[in-house]
């Protein structure tokens, strides 16, 4: 296969030719097993190639094009050294019954034949370019149907001598163009059948049309003559090249390059992608990668401007470099590449994609002619999650509970919300004494601990008092105030509440966590709690070990330290993948009281963590450990670190470390506002607000936008300005009650709440006000009473078309348009109903 230099996609979908010393014919097939026959070989991740036949019959083959009008057999045409041009086929074919095989165009003068193309339209004309010879031309085109006609006026079926080959019959061109002239390379435009583009002489690309050969339609000065190809989708551009420079030409400006495309080296193949608008591909000798460049044209007040191009290198996977490619007529973007060695590759070029994002649908383009699309409510991403979230009222229930269970099946989200149900509880309750901040967290809460003033006090737990009389050892444990304070936070029993122990044992079993129930047990010098938890739980492959053989192996506890069962616990440790049982070991079998490797087990929980660290570190290494803690758990954007941190400042940064990992805009800012009361000022946590609400605004979700807003509201100080009053037509001042009666200046003309709800002039200038379009009474009432004794009843409020600014009393318009969609005002042909219909179905 080494010979074989050139490869080219045939009419037929899924054959190709090559072609070198010897001519191929070839068949792509799906590629089923990797056990492939002698004669197939994979061309792809999908798909392989299988020899069909070869030709031999032919040698020093120049050019080569496929007859494009074939349906199960190929017919080839053939520039030869010599100049003509033979017809041919791979054996017995369809095309013998119009006797085309073994057929031969012959020029008057014998010299190298350059390019032989058919016509993409008229597919019975063929075009050859050639060489010079003196006064004759150098591009003939012949029409392969006047085989079989007898013309002998036209001397048409006259017999040929030439002594390089046997006589054959002769057909006399039916266009010639190039007299004393050499032509490069040919194309036909794709629009039109009679017109044909050559690079000619090394200096010129001329433009024939067959219905005019006495003269050229437009020609241009250039070096670029060689691979001259015409735009399958645009016969307004064509491309050319020359050494390591392509030229991009539009015939109606023909004098100059519309851009030239520099090359780091000489250039042997372009093509344009026959599937794609405006795409050509560029080899560069001695490469293994081909560059695609898309050019994009754009038009401004009828000019047109000069095109984009943008680049990009494909490696269709050869492992040489490569010598030739075929675009495929059909299939999108799938070209065919040979390499020097012979290899041959089926390539699909994937397209640059832009997806667009409406208020229900993902929309991108699949190729030139499908849309794709998916509706994004079954898209499970982040903002799929915020939508639902906000229509199920999601960070506004008062309840913190209540928004834990909204988001139960996210486990961090739905534990930072306990967690500040529990600290509002513990605040409340005046357990945890911190008036100004209702969510401390642990590291707020032990800070008062002082290792020389206030330290914590030491307490020795013998194993013997525990219930293991054969155990000699005992535990350090430390207690303070503030240290259960912690425990409380991080919902672990104390000490002296034995029976929460067995409720908070109790509740991890029915929640299926057996293994974290045991350690905690364990974590409490409570060892036969933790056997019968383990000897109660069902045998489970999740757990890596069926939990009676640890349990089995728990009860043989020992704590001296050359015991055999510790060597052992100590060898296993490895081994076990559930990280509660590593750390129960763990526990047990660590020497003289470091417990790093517990404390240091991510599998864990923090919560747990934490509380551990408060049972059986001293002052200063517990101190130590939270801020280390913190600041770890901090960079890591892990919201199960708002325990540690609390809403201080760094929890806060916490927070912006989750949004830039997750993009959960909605539980960042809703955390914020209901526990950052202090921080709802500042830049950071006003930009989480306005983005969240943009986002509810952009989806459309008003109310639940408006369920935010209130909530918000709530917790801030200062009363919102209102947004929205009734002014006077006439002086264009409030006549709002509200407004009025923060006016000083105004006189106050009604005192009673009575007289302020028939109020039918203005305030300032004493016109009246606008007539109810309904009952032509004047509009006598306000939107309120600014005592706040009594509101006006919605029937009585001013209302008005946007549109029309027509209006009334709501209650009289809401009667009208029951029965109407047009504006009550005589004369008005505003269809102030039929707008609000629109707006709502929008």
């Amino acid at each position: 296969m080494s010979g074989k230099l050139e490869i080219q996609w045939s009419p037929i979908h899924n054959k190709f030719i090559t072609w070198g010393a010897e001519i191929c014919l070839y068949q792509i097939q799906a590629l089923k097993n990797d056990t492939l026959p002698s004669t197939v070989f994979k061309v792809s991740d999908t798909t392989c190639a299988q020899v069909l036949t070869t030709n031999t019959n032919h040698h020093y083959v120049r050019s080569i094009d496929i007859y494009p009008k074939c349906e199960n057999d190929l017919l080839l045409a053939i520039g030869l050294g010599n100049g003509r041009v033979a017809l041919t086929s791979f054996g017995p074919s369809e095309h013998d019954a119009y006797g085309f095989p073994g057929k031969e165009l012959v020029p008057r003068h014998s010299r190298h034949c350059n390019a032989v193309l058919f016509n993409p339209i008229e597919h019975n004309l063929i075009a050859a370019g050639l060489d010079k010879y003196r006064s004759d031309s150098s591009i003939l085109i012949w029409d392969i149907h006047k085989f079989n006609s007898n013309n002998d006026s036209s001397n048409s079926g006259r017999m040929a001598v030439n002594t390089m080959a046997p006589a054959v019959e002769l057909v006399k061109p039916v266009a010639e163009f190039g007299t004393s002239e050499v032509t490069y390379s040919l194309a036909w435009f794709h629009g039109t059948s009679k017109i044909l583009a050559s690079g000619m002489n090394g200096k010129n690309i001329k433009i024939f049309d067959m219905r005019d050969p006495n003269k050229m339609v437009n020609s241009t000065v250039t070096k670029g003559v060689f691979g001259v190809c015409t735009n399958p989708n645009d016969d307004m551009h064509l491309a050319s090249y020359y050494e390591n420079q392509i030229c991009l030409w539009d015939v109606r400006n023909f004098e100059k390059t519309v851009v030239s495309i520099p090359q780091s080296k000489s250039i042997i193949k372009i093509g344009w992608c026959p599937t794609k608008y405006s795409s050509l591909a560029s080899l560069q000798r001695d490469s293994s990668v081909i560059n695609l460049y898309d050019i994009k044209h754009s038009v401004v007040s009828n000019e047109e401007l000069e095109p984009n191009v943008m680049e990009r290198i494909v490696s269709p996977g050869s492992p040489h470099n490569i010598t030739s490619f075929s675009w495929h007529a059909t299939d999108e973007n799938r070209l065919l590449t040979i390499a020097l060695s012979g290899t041959i590759k089926d390539y699909t070029v994937f397209d640059r994609i832009t997806v667009n994002w409406s208020t229900n649908n993902i929309v991108w383009s699949h190729g030139r002619k499908i849309l794709r699309h998916v509706n994004d409510t079954f898209v499970e991403d982040i903002s799929h999650n915020i939508k639902e979230r906000a229509k199920d009222r999601y960070g506004i229930q008062e309840d913190f509970s209540k928004n834990a269970e909204l988001v139960k099946d996210d486990l961090s989200l739905a534990n930072v919300w306990n967690w500040l149900h529990l600290t509002k509880q513990l605040v409340e309750s005046g357990i945890i004494k911190d008036p100004e901040d209702k969510h401390p967290g642990v590291l707020s809460v032990i800070s008062n601990i002082d290792p020389v003033q206030n330290k914590s006090d030491v307490v020795t737990v013998f194993w013997r008092d525990v219930g293991y009389p054969n155990c000699q050892g005992s535990v350090i444990m430390y207690r303070h105030e503030d240290r259960d304070k912690a425990l409380r936070l991080c919902s672990w029993p104390l000490e002296k509440d034995s029976q929460y122990l067995m409720d908070f044992i109790e509740h991890l079993e029915n929640s299926q966590a057996y293994t974290r129930a045991a350690a905690i047990a364990v974590f409490n010098l409570k060892i036969q709690l933790a056997i019968e938890v383990l000897r109660g739980a069902p045998s489970n492959a999740n757990y890596g070990s069926n939990l009676n053989v640890v349990a089995m192996a728990l009860s043989g506890f020992s704590d001296e330290p050359n015991s055999l069962w510790r060597q052992n616990c100590l060898n296993c440790l490895s081994r076990l993948s559930d990280p509660y049982l590593k750390v129960m070991f763990s526990f047990l079998t660590a020497p003289d009281y470091n417990y790093d490797e517990v404390l240091n087990e991510k599998g864990i929980a923090v919560d747990d963590r934490v509380a551990l660290s408060c049972l059986y570190l001293p002052d200063e290494k517990l101190l130590e450990y939270m801020r280390k803690l913190s600041e770890e758990l901090c960079n890591e954007g892990n919201l199960d670190g708002l325990l540690v941190t609390g809403n201080s400042s760094t929890g806060l940064k916490l927070l912006q470390k989750y949004l830039d990992n997750v993009g959960d805009i909605q539980s960042t800012t809703l955390i914020a506002t209901r526990a950052f009361h202090d921080d709802l000022g500042s830049e950071v946590v006003t930009n989480w607000i306005d983005n969240y609400r943009n986002v509810l605004n952009s989806w459309k979700m008003f109310h639940e936008r408006a369920d935010f807003d209130i909530m918000l509201a709530s917790y801030k100080s200062e009363k919102p300005p209102q947004q929205v009053y009734v002014s006077c037509n006439f002086c264009g001042k409030s006549i709002s009650a509200y407004l009025s009666s923060h006016d000083r200046n105004r006189p106050q003309l009604h005192k009673s709440s009575a007289i302020k709800s028939k109020l039918s002039s203005c305030p300032n200038c004493r016109k009246p006000l606008p007539r109810c379009a309904i009952c032509l009474q004047y509009m006598g009432t306000t939107t309120g009473d600014c005592s706040g004794t009594k509101n006006t009843p919605f029937e009585l409020w001013f209302t008005w078309c946007q549109t029309c600014r027509h209006g009334g009393h709501a209650g009289h318009l809401c009667e009208w348009f029951d029965e109407h969609q047009e504006c009550p005002v005589s004369g008005c042909s505003c269809r102030c109903f039929a707008i609000d219909a629109m707006i709502a179905q929008s």
